[in-house]
Protein backbone atom coordinates (compact mmCIF):
# COMPACT_ATOMS: atom_id res chain seq x y z
CA UNK A 1 0.00 0.00 0.00
CA UNK A 2 1.05 3.56 -0.62
CA UNK A 3 0.89 6.27 1.98
CA UNK A 4 3.00 9.38 1.68
CA UNK A 5 3.39 12.28 4.06
CA UNK A 6 3.11 15.73 2.60
CA UNK A 7 3.02 19.15 4.14
CA UNK A 8 1.14 21.60 1.95
CA UNK A 9 3.03 24.85 2.32
CA UNK A 10 1.80 28.37 1.81
CA UNK A 11 2.52 30.61 -1.15
CA UNK A 12 5.83 32.45 -1.39
CA UNK A 13 4.28 35.68 -0.14
CA UNK A 14 2.68 34.07 2.88
CA UNK A 15 5.88 32.13 3.49
CA UNK A 16 7.87 35.37 3.55
CA UNK A 17 5.61 36.70 6.29
CA UNK A 18 6.09 33.52 8.29
CA UNK A 19 9.86 33.74 7.99
CA UNK A 20 9.76 37.27 9.37
CA UNK A 21 8.27 36.07 12.65
CA UNK A 22 10.47 35.11 15.60
CA UNK A 23 11.43 31.45 15.57
CA UNK A 24 10.05 30.91 19.07
CA UNK A 25 6.64 32.21 17.94
CA UNK A 26 6.56 30.02 14.85
CA UNK A 27 7.48 26.95 16.89
CA UNK A 28 4.47 27.28 19.18
CA UNK A 29 1.92 26.00 16.70
CA UNK A 30 2.24 22.37 15.66
CA UNK A 31 0.70 21.55 12.28
CA UNK A 32 -2.80 20.10 12.18
CA UNK A 33 -2.62 16.71 10.47
CA UNK A 34 -5.50 15.46 8.36
CA UNK A 35 -5.65 12.19 6.45
CA UNK A 36 -6.69 12.23 2.81
CA UNK A 37 -7.65 8.68 1.82
CA UNK A 38 -8.55 8.09 -1.82
CA UNK A 39 -8.39 5.24 -4.35
CA UNK A 40 -5.73 6.78 -6.59
CA UNK A 41 -4.97 3.40 -8.15
CA UNK A 42 -7.18 0.43 -8.98
CA UNK A 43 -10.63 0.24 -10.53
CA UNK A 44 -11.83 3.76 -9.63
CA UNK A 45 -8.44 5.50 -9.73
CA UNK A 46 -9.45 8.41 -11.96
CA UNK A 47 -12.19 9.62 -9.64
CA UNK A 48 -10.01 9.06 -6.60
CA UNK A 49 -7.25 11.15 -8.15
CA UNK A 50 -9.75 13.93 -8.85
CA UNK A 51 -10.92 13.92 -5.23
CA UNK A 52 -7.32 14.10 -4.06
CA UNK A 53 -6.67 17.05 -6.37
CA UNK A 54 -9.55 18.99 -4.85
CA UNK A 55 -8.51 18.09 -1.32
CA UNK A 56 -4.92 19.23 -1.77
CA UNK A 57 -6.11 22.46 -3.39
CA UNK A 58 -8.20 23.14 -0.29
CA UNK A 59 -5.23 22.52 2.01
CA UNK A 60 -3.12 24.91 -0.04
CA UNK A 61 -5.83 27.58 0.08
CA UNK A 62 -6.35 27.21 3.82
CA UNK A 63 -2.64 27.46 4.54
CA UNK A 64 -2.22 30.44 2.23
CA UNK A 65 -5.07 32.17 4.05
CA UNK A 66 -3.35 31.81 7.41
CA UNK A 67 -4.03 28.24 8.49
CA UNK A 68 -6.25 27.45 11.47
CA UNK A 69 -6.53 30.89 13.03
CA UNK A 70 -8.05 29.66 16.29
CA UNK A 71 -4.85 27.65 16.77
CA UNK A 72 -2.57 30.60 16.15
CA UNK A 73 -2.33 30.05 12.40
CA UNK A 74 -1.36 26.39 12.61
CA UNK A 75 -0.72 25.02 9.13
CA UNK A 76 -2.53 21.95 7.84
CA UNK A 77 -0.39 18.94 7.04
CA UNK A 78 -1.97 16.45 4.66
CA UNK A 79 -1.13 12.76 4.98
CA UNK A 80 -1.90 11.12 1.64
CA UNK A 81 -3.04 7.52 1.40
CA UNK A 82 -3.84 5.38 -1.64
CA UNK A 83 -6.65 2.96 -0.83
CA UNK A 84 -6.03 1.17 -4.15
CA UNK A 85 -9.83 0.84 -4.61
CA UNK A 86 -9.77 -1.84 -1.87
CA UNK A 87 -11.77 -1.49 1.38
CA UNK A 88 -9.23 -3.32 3.54
CA UNK A 89 -6.47 -0.97 2.40
CA UNK A 90 -8.63 2.04 3.25
CA UNK A 91 -9.15 0.70 6.77
CA UNK A 92 -5.43 -0.03 7.18
CA UNK A 93 -4.54 3.52 6.15
CA UNK A 94 -6.85 4.87 8.84
CA UNK A 95 -5.01 2.80 11.44
CA UNK A 96 -1.63 4.11 10.27
CA UNK A 97 -2.74 7.72 10.19
CA UNK A 98 -4.44 7.48 13.57
CA UNK A 99 -1.08 6.49 15.03
CA UNK A 100 0.41 9.62 13.47
CA UNK A 101 -2.11 11.82 15.25
CA UNK A 102 -4.48 13.03 12.55
CA UNK A 103 -7.25 15.38 13.67
CA UNK A 104 -9.63 14.20 10.95
CA UNK A 105 -10.05 12.38 7.66
CA UNK A 106 -11.56 13.10 4.29
CA UNK A 107 -12.32 10.58 1.57
CA UNK A 108 -12.77 8.02 0.27
CA UNK A 109 -14.81 8.47 -2.94
CA UNK A 110 -15.96 4.86 -3.23
CA UNK A 111 -18.80 3.70 -0.99
CA UNK A 112 -17.10 0.35 -0.35
CA UNK A 113 -13.78 1.91 0.69
CA UNK A 114 -15.56 4.57 2.73
CA UNK A 115 -17.60 2.01 4.67
CA UNK A 116 -14.42 0.29 5.81
CA UNK A 117 -12.44 3.48 6.43
CA UNK A 118 -15.14 5.24 8.45
CA UNK A 119 -15.68 2.12 10.57
CA UNK A 120 -11.96 2.05 11.35
CA UNK A 121 -11.94 5.77 12.19
CA UNK A 122 -14.92 5.27 14.51
CA UNK A 123 -12.75 3.16 16.83
CA UNK A 124 -10.78 6.31 17.59
CA UNK A 125 -13.69 8.78 17.31
CA UNK A 126 -11.75 10.65 14.62
CA UNK A 127 -14.03 12.88 12.49
CA UNK A 128 -14.43 11.73 8.89
CA UNK A 129 -15.67 14.17 6.23
CA UNK A 130 -16.97 12.19 3.24
CA UNK A 131 -16.23 13.55 -0.22
CA UNK A 132 -17.92 11.30 -2.75
CA UNK A 133 -19.73 8.16 -1.56
CA UNK A 134 -23.53 8.18 -1.54
CA UNK A 135 -24.25 4.84 0.16
CA UNK A 136 -27.05 5.01 2.73
CA UNK A 137 -25.23 2.87 5.27
CA UNK A 138 -22.46 5.43 5.69
CA UNK A 139 -24.69 7.66 7.81
CA UNK A 140 -27.12 5.02 9.05
CA UNK A 141 -24.83 2.85 11.20
CA UNK A 142 -24.88 5.13 14.22
CA UNK A 143 -21.27 6.28 13.75
CA UNK A 144 -21.08 9.68 15.40
CA UNK A 145 -17.80 10.64 13.69
CA UNK A 146 -19.04 10.49 10.07
CA UNK A 147 -20.29 13.55 8.18
CA UNK A 148 -21.47 13.83 4.58
CA UNK A 149 -21.75 17.24 2.92
CA UNK A 150 -23.75 16.10 -0.14
CA UNK A 151 -26.85 13.92 -0.64
CA UNK A 152 -27.26 10.28 0.28
CA UNK A 153 -28.61 7.70 -2.16
CA UNK A 154 -32.17 7.98 -0.87
CA UNK A 155 -32.48 11.73 -1.28
CA UNK A 156 -30.55 11.93 -4.56
CA UNK A 157 -32.59 9.16 -6.20
CA UNK A 158 -35.84 10.77 -5.06
CA UNK A 159 -34.74 14.11 -6.53
CA UNK A 160 -33.39 12.45 -9.69
CA UNK A 161 -36.62 10.60 -10.43
CA UNK A 162 -38.65 13.75 -9.80
CA UNK A 163 -36.38 15.63 -12.23
CA UNK A 164 -36.76 12.86 -14.82
CA UNK A 165 -40.53 12.87 -14.37
CA UNK A 166 -40.63 16.64 -14.89
CA UNK A 167 -38.61 16.33 -18.10
CA UNK A 168 -40.89 13.57 -19.34
CA UNK A 169 -44.12 15.32 -18.37
CA UNK A 170 -43.09 18.60 -19.97
CA UNK A 171 -42.40 16.70 -23.20
CA UNK A 172 -45.83 15.05 -23.20
CA UNK A 173 -44.79 11.85 -21.37
CA UNK A 174 -43.19 10.01 -24.31
CA UNK A 175 -41.19 7.69 -22.01
CA UNK A 176 -43.12 4.70 -20.68
CA UNK A 177 -40.42 2.04 -20.18
CA UNK A 178 -36.89 1.90 -18.79
CA UNK A 179 -33.89 -0.39 -18.45
CA UNK A 180 -31.56 0.02 -15.48
CA UNK A 181 -27.83 -0.66 -15.91
CA UNK A 182 -25.69 -0.45 -12.80
CA UNK A 183 -22.44 -1.51 -11.22
CA UNK A 184 -22.94 -4.49 -8.93
CA UNK A 185 -21.50 -3.00 -5.72
CA UNK A 186 -23.37 -1.32 -2.87
CA UNK A 187 -23.47 2.04 -4.67
CA UNK A 188 -25.02 0.82 -7.91
CA UNK A 189 -27.23 -1.88 -6.42
CA UNK A 190 -28.77 0.37 -3.79
CA UNK A 191 -29.36 3.11 -6.36
CA UNK A 192 -31.03 0.68 -8.77
CA UNK A 193 -33.22 -0.72 -5.99
CA UNK A 194 -34.49 2.76 -5.18
CA UNK A 195 -35.04 3.64 -8.84
CA UNK A 196 -36.98 0.39 -9.38
CA UNK A 197 -39.29 1.30 -6.50
CA UNK A 198 -39.91 4.88 -7.60
CA UNK A 199 -40.24 4.77 -11.40
CA UNK A 200 -43.63 2.96 -11.39
CA UNK A 201 -45.13 5.80 -9.32
CA UNK A 202 -44.51 7.98 -12.38
CA UNK A 203 -46.03 5.46 -14.81
CA UNK A 204 -42.69 4.22 -16.10
CA UNK A 205 -42.22 0.44 -16.20
CA UNK A 206 -38.82 -1.15 -15.57
CA UNK A 207 -38.54 -3.81 -18.30
CA UNK A 208 -35.07 -5.09 -17.40
CA UNK A 209 -32.24 -4.56 -14.97
CA UNK A 210 -28.60 -5.36 -15.78
CA UNK A 211 -25.80 -5.42 -13.22
CA UNK A 212 -22.14 -5.39 -14.24
CA UNK A 213 -18.83 -5.80 -12.46
CA UNK A 214 -16.23 -3.09 -11.94
CA UNK A 215 -14.09 -3.36 -13.98
CA UNK A 216 -15.90 -4.55 -17.12
CA UNK A 217 -14.07 -4.38 -20.45
CA UNK A 218 -16.80 -5.16 -22.99
CA UNK A 219 -20.44 -4.05 -23.02
CA UNK A 220 -21.38 -5.41 -26.45
CA UNK A 221 -23.73 -8.06 -25.05
CA UNK A 222 -25.30 -5.55 -22.70
CA UNK A 223 -25.91 -3.13 -25.57
CA UNK A 224 -27.48 -5.88 -27.69
CA UNK A 225 -29.73 -6.88 -24.79
CA UNK A 226 -30.85 -3.27 -24.41
CA UNK A 227 -31.44 -2.95 -28.15
CA UNK A 228 -33.61 -6.06 -28.12
CA UNK A 229 -35.74 -4.70 -25.27
CA UNK A 230 -36.06 -1.27 -26.97
CA UNK A 231 -36.77 0.77 -23.81
CA UNK A 232 -37.67 4.45 -23.89
CA UNK A 233 -35.16 5.24 -21.15
CA UNK A 234 -31.72 3.85 -20.33
CA UNK A 235 -30.81 4.67 -16.74
CA UNK A 236 -27.16 4.19 -15.77
CA UNK A 237 -25.30 4.12 -12.46
CA UNK A 238 -21.67 3.16 -13.11
CA UNK A 239 -18.11 4.21 -12.34
CA UNK A 240 -16.06 6.24 -14.81
CA UNK A 241 -14.46 3.70 -17.18
CA UNK A 242 -17.53 1.49 -17.42
CA UNK A 243 -19.80 4.49 -17.95
CA UNK A 244 -17.87 5.62 -21.02
CA UNK A 245 -17.50 2.10 -22.44
CA UNK A 246 -21.22 1.46 -22.00
CA UNK A 247 -22.22 4.73 -23.67
CA UNK A 248 -19.88 3.97 -26.58
CA UNK A 249 -21.28 0.45 -26.97
CA UNK A 250 -24.86 1.73 -27.03
CA UNK A 251 -24.00 4.09 -29.88
CA UNK A 252 -21.97 1.48 -31.77
CA UNK A 253 -24.93 -0.90 -31.66
CA UNK A 254 -27.24 1.96 -32.68
CA UNK A 255 -29.41 1.67 -29.61
CA UNK A 256 -31.98 4.44 -29.77
CA UNK A 257 -33.80 5.64 -26.68
CA UNK A 258 -35.69 8.77 -25.82
CA UNK A 259 -33.05 9.50 -23.19
CA UNK A 260 -29.92 8.19 -21.57
CA UNK A 261 -30.25 9.33 -17.99
CA UNK A 262 -27.58 8.62 -15.41
CA UNK A 263 -27.62 9.01 -11.66
CA UNK A 264 -24.23 9.95 -10.20
CA UNK A 265 -22.66 8.94 -13.50
CA UNK A 266 -18.94 8.92 -12.75
CA UNK A 267 -17.99 8.99 -16.43
CA UNK A 268 -20.17 11.99 -17.23
CA UNK A 269 -17.46 14.61 -17.37
CA UNK A 270 -15.90 17.18 -19.68
CA UNK A 271 -13.23 14.78 -20.96
CA UNK A 272 -15.88 12.34 -22.17
CA UNK A 273 -18.02 15.10 -23.66
CA UNK A 274 -15.17 16.83 -25.46
CA UNK A 275 -13.39 13.70 -26.71
CA UNK A 276 -16.54 11.81 -27.75
CA UNK A 277 -19.09 14.55 -28.51
CA UNK A 278 -21.32 12.43 -30.75
CA UNK A 279 -21.66 9.73 -28.11
CA UNK A 280 -22.13 12.14 -25.20
CA UNK A 281 -24.48 14.63 -26.85
CA UNK A 282 -27.82 14.83 -25.08
CA UNK A 283 -26.96 12.50 -22.19
CA UNK A 284 -28.54 13.73 -18.95
CA UNK A 285 -26.87 13.16 -15.60
CA UNK A 286 -28.20 13.91 -12.12
CA UNK A 287 -25.11 14.64 -10.09
CA UNK A 288 -23.09 16.90 -7.83
CA UNK A 289 -22.14 20.22 -9.40
CA UNK A 290 -21.46 23.82 -8.54
CA UNK A 291 -23.96 26.65 -8.27
CA UNK A 292 -23.74 28.18 -11.78
CA UNK A 293 -25.12 31.49 -10.54
CA UNK A 294 -22.23 32.07 -8.12
CA UNK A 295 -19.27 33.68 -9.98
CA UNK A 296 -16.82 31.79 -7.76
CA UNK A 297 -17.89 28.58 -9.49
CA UNK A 298 -16.49 29.52 -12.89
CA UNK A 299 -13.39 31.00 -11.28
CA UNK A 300 -12.73 27.70 -9.50
CA UNK A 301 -13.31 25.68 -12.66
CA UNK A 302 -10.96 27.95 -14.62
CA UNK A 303 -8.32 27.61 -11.93
CA UNK A 304 -8.45 23.82 -12.20
CA UNK A 305 -8.34 23.87 -15.99
CA UNK A 306 -5.60 26.51 -16.17
CA UNK A 307 -3.42 24.25 -14.04
CA UNK A 308 -3.70 21.58 -16.72
CA UNK A 309 -6.22 19.42 -14.88
CA UNK A 310 -9.71 18.30 -15.80
CA UNK A 311 -12.54 19.86 -13.83
CA UNK A 312 -15.00 17.29 -12.50
CA UNK A 313 -17.44 17.29 -9.62
CA UNK A 314 -15.02 15.08 -7.66
CA UNK A 315 -12.53 17.96 -7.53
CA UNK A 316 -15.24 20.22 -6.17
CA UNK A 317 -16.34 17.86 -3.43
CA UNK A 318 -12.81 16.80 -2.54
CA UNK A 319 -12.18 20.51 -2.02
CA UNK A 320 -15.19 21.22 0.16
CA UNK A 321 -14.88 18.03 2.21
CA UNK A 322 -11.59 19.46 3.48
CA UNK A 323 -13.02 22.95 3.86
CA UNK A 324 -15.92 21.82 6.04
CA UNK A 325 -13.53 19.72 8.19
CA UNK A 326 -11.21 22.70 8.63
CA UNK A 327 -14.20 24.88 9.52
CA UNK A 328 -15.16 22.45 12.28
CA UNK A 329 -11.60 22.46 13.66
CA UNK A 330 -11.55 26.26 13.47
CA UNK A 331 -14.80 26.62 15.40
CA UNK A 332 -13.77 23.96 17.90
CA UNK A 333 -10.59 25.94 18.53
CA UNK A 334 -8.94 22.60 19.08
CA UNK A 335 -7.98 19.30 17.49
CA UNK A 336 -9.71 17.46 20.32
CA UNK A 337 -11.89 14.84 18.64
CA UNK A 338 -14.95 15.41 20.81
CA UNK A 339 -14.86 19.15 20.30
CA UNK A 340 -14.47 18.80 16.53
CA UNK A 341 -17.38 16.34 16.35
CA UNK A 342 -19.49 18.74 18.43
CA UNK A 343 -18.55 21.55 16.04
CA UNK A 344 -19.66 19.44 13.08
CA UNK A 345 -23.01 18.79 14.73
CA UNK A 346 -23.79 22.51 14.95
CA UNK A 347 -22.15 23.38 11.62
CA UNK A 348 -23.69 26.12 9.50
CA UNK A 349 -20.89 26.26 6.96
CA UNK A 350 -21.92 28.54 4.09
CA UNK A 351 -18.65 29.77 2.56
CA UNK A 352 -19.14 27.66 -0.55
CA UNK A 353 -20.51 27.83 -4.09
CA UNK A 354 -22.61 24.69 -4.02
CA UNK A 355 -26.33 24.55 -4.95
CA UNK A 356 -27.59 24.66 -1.38
CA UNK A 357 -27.36 26.80 1.74
CA UNK A 358 -25.59 26.44 5.10
CA UNK A 359 -24.82 22.95 6.34
CA UNK A 360 -27.13 21.27 8.84
CA UNK A 361 -25.88 17.84 9.89
CA UNK A 362 -28.40 15.43 11.41
CA UNK A 363 -26.95 12.02 12.24
CA UNK A 364 -24.02 12.97 10.02
CA UNK A 365 -26.08 13.81 6.92
CA UNK A 366 -26.29 17.37 5.60
CA UNK A 367 -30.03 17.92 5.34
CA UNK A 368 -30.08 20.66 2.72
CA UNK A 369 -27.75 18.97 0.23
CA UNK A 370 -28.93 18.62 -3.34
CA UNK A 371 -27.68 17.64 -6.78
CA UNK A 372 -28.47 19.21 -10.14
CA UNK A 373 -29.80 17.94 -13.45
CA UNK A 374 -27.01 18.27 -16.04
CA UNK A 375 -26.91 17.69 -19.78
CA UNK A 376 -24.18 17.43 -22.39
CA UNK A 377 -24.90 20.25 -24.82
CA UNK A 378 -22.60 22.04 -27.27
CA UNK A 379 -19.49 20.32 -25.94
CA UNK A 380 -20.04 21.37 -22.33
CA UNK A 381 -21.91 20.38 -19.18
CA UNK A 382 -24.89 22.66 -18.64
CA UNK A 383 -27.40 22.82 -15.81
CA UNK A 384 -30.93 22.10 -17.08
CA UNK A 385 -32.70 21.91 -13.72
CA UNK A 386 -34.05 22.85 -11.31
CA UNK A 387 -35.28 26.16 -12.70
CA UNK A 388 -33.51 28.37 -10.16
CA UNK A 389 -30.14 27.09 -11.39
CA UNK A 390 -30.99 26.43 -15.04
CA UNK A 391 -28.43 27.61 -17.61
CA UNK A 392 -30.11 26.22 -20.72
CA UNK A 393 -33.32 24.46 -21.74
CA UNK A 394 -33.12 20.65 -21.72
CA UNK A 395 -33.24 18.58 -24.89
CA UNK A 396 -35.76 15.80 -24.21
CA UNK A 397 -36.37 13.45 -25.91
CA UNK A 398 -32.85 12.95 -27.21
CA UNK A 399 -32.25 13.13 -30.94
CA UNK A 400 -32.17 9.67 -32.52
CA UNK A 401 -28.94 8.23 -33.92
Amino acid sequence: MDMTRRSIVASLGAGAVTLALPAVLRAQHAPVKIGLIHPVSGAVAFSGQQCRLGATMAVEDLNSAGGIKALGGAQIEALLGDAQSRPEIGASLVEQMAEQGVAGFTGAYSTAVSLAATQAAAKYDIPFSLDGPTGQLLTERGLRNVFRLFPSNASLVKDAIEALNELNTNAGSPAKTAILIHEDGEFGTNTANLVSEQLPTHNITVVDRIAHATPTRDFTNVALRVKSAAPDLIIITSYANEYVLLARSLVQQRVNAKAIFSISGAGFNLKFIQEQPTIAAGIIDFNNWYNPIDPRSREFRQRVETSGNLFTWEVLYGYFAVKVLADAIERAGSTDKERVIDAFNVSQYSDHFLPFGPTNFVDGQNQGARMLCLQAQNGDIRVVGPKEYQEIEPIFPRETL
